[in-house]
């Protein structure tokens, strides 16, 4: 079941001003599309009261003759990953059942600031560890052209819920493709910003050199607008940087097509689409031509290194004794710590704790995590240098489209295949954005990614727009 179509943002936000349709009404259709797409297994919690709430005193200011935000009346769907009030912030764990956030996040605190409202919080897997939501404690969320198969991971719920027109955007977190790749399984655009863009305050930590905060939207305009209110410097996160998602660009871009990932590997029909997408842009009149990348076969080795070390230790909090589950079996404190923690975490969550304390361990660190480092400094090096000659990479998102569900469970290493072209964007920072390319035959969305320098993210997301535009004609 698919909803019709929101129209774009600012037509929403035009009527609410107007007072031509009400914030009430928007909320009011937002959860009733939520609930005729249950089996879809999108939500973990529903904020209906909350929601109408925020949406009767929206409605009340503009009776009122006071100004409202520039997303003023719009319904959004939240991953649950972040901390806000009206709904418990699990992160699709049971570590985390039944936790009551005590703050909102920073990318919340602005989204509501400038009048969006919250509709529900989306189903992920657990801790975001995964690419297809199958890891979730709440079960998985199916895809959204075809039930049998995966939504992507890990912000699935998110993805899904925009696509089956729940509402015009959604919230996800980016570590190594967590947006990008769900978006491509789903149809819509999915944009993970450069590092540090929006402030990751009150969001459930992964792996802290790579998590990003990005959005879901049916057109790169309405992504636009949504990053550009949530981002900005923020005393609370002292990686953040200001960045204008708004800012056009006139000049012909250089685009360079990734050779590396236009090979035999990936999905024929993949591969037959992103190369329609790359003779429109051709014929559009853009600068294309192709490029080798030699350091990019090593990011998914490099990646699944670095982020499970880090994912072991933001994970160590979770210990039985400050917050999030504790086991009633045990007795002592080493149990506390033991039964609560393998209660608490679900299979990939303790394999990668395995692994990442397994990297950094004595006699290890050297071999494997000061190496691959290394590695990813070699990997940045070489996008600099491409950025020289280009100002956008193109490649597939995924090798594949969705799989069914179930295909890949048994099998963590075909799972993390999946994250061979949106992992090294993450390793280096930088912005990049999926965008629906078109179908397979039996009707799967295969999306392209759009790759920029750090700080471009108006950049690929103009061409991302202007590309809309030229498909319509």
């Amino acid at each position: 079941m698919m909803s019709e179509n929101w129209r774009k943002i600012p037509e929403i936000v035009r009527d609410v001003r107007s007072g031509a349709v009400s914030a009430v009404e928007n909320v009011e259709r937002a959860l009733a599309v939520a609930e005729c797409c249950k089996n879809y297994n999108i939500f973990v919690s529903i904020t209906k009261e909350r929601a109408l709430q925020r949406a009767t005193e929206i409605d009340q200011k503009v009776k009122a003759g006071v100004a409202v935000g520039e997303l003023a009346g719009v319904p959004y769907v939240l991953k649950d990953n972040f901390l806000d009030f009206g709904a418990k912030t699990t992160a699709s764990a049971k570590m985390l059942e039944g936790f009551v956030a005590p703050l909102q996040a920073t990318a919340v605190k602005k989204l509501e600031a400038a009048g969006a409202i919250c509709i529900g919080k989306s189903n992920l897997d657990a801790f975001a560890h995964g690419g297809s939501t199958e890891n979730s404690f709440f079960g998985v969320t199916k895809n959204s052209k075809d039930t049998r198969r995966v939504a992507g991971g890990s912000s699935g719920g998110s993805a899904v819920a925009v696509a089956l027109g729940v509402a015009p955007f959604a919230l996800g977190t980016d570590t190594g493709g967590s947006i990008r790749q769900p978006a491509a399984f789903n149809g819509v655009i999915g944009v993970k910003p450069t590092f540090g863009s929006v402030s990751r305050f009150g969001v459930v930590a992964m792996a802290s050199s790579t998590d990003t905060i990005g959005c879901f939207a049916t057109n790169a305009f309405d992504a636009r607008l949504v990053m550009n209110v949530m981002s900005g410097k923020d005393s609370w996160d002292s990686t953040t940087i200001d960045n204008d998602f708004m800012r056009h660009t006139s000049r012909k871009l250089r685009i360079g097509v990734i050779l590396d990932f236009m090979t035999d590997d990936v999905d024929r029909e993949v591969l037959t689409i992103v190369e329609k997408y790359v003779k429109k842009l051709d014929k559009k009149g853009y600068d294309v031509k192709t490029i080798k990348m030699s350091t990019l076969k090593y990011a998914l080795p490099v990646y699944y290194v670095v982020v499970p070390a880090e994912v072991a230790s933001n994970l160590a909090r979770y210990d039985g004794i400050r917050y999030g589950h504790r086991a009633r079996v045990a007795k002592t404190l080493p149990e506390i710590y033991g039964h609560s923690r393998d209660e608490g975490f679900m299979p990939e969550n303790k394999r990668r704790v395995l692994i990442g304390n397994f990297v950094l361990s004595s006699g290890f660190f050297d071999a494997y995590y000061l190496k691959a480092q290394k590695v990813r400094t070699l990997i940045i090096e070489e996008y600099r240098k491409a950025f020289a000659k280009f100002d956008v990479l193109l490649c597939p998102t995924t090798p594949t489209p969705a799989f069914k569900i179930g295909e890949k469970t048994d099998d963590p290493v075909k799972m993390y295949l999946e994250d061979v072209m949106t992992v090294p964007p993450s390793l280096a920072g930088l912005p990049a954005v999926s965008v629906p390319a078109g179908r397979t035959k039996s009707g799967l969305d295969v999306g392209v990614q759009l790759i920029g320098a750090r700080g471009s993210d108006a950049v690929i997301l103009t061409l991302a727009e202007q590309m809309e535009d030229y498909g319509e004609q």
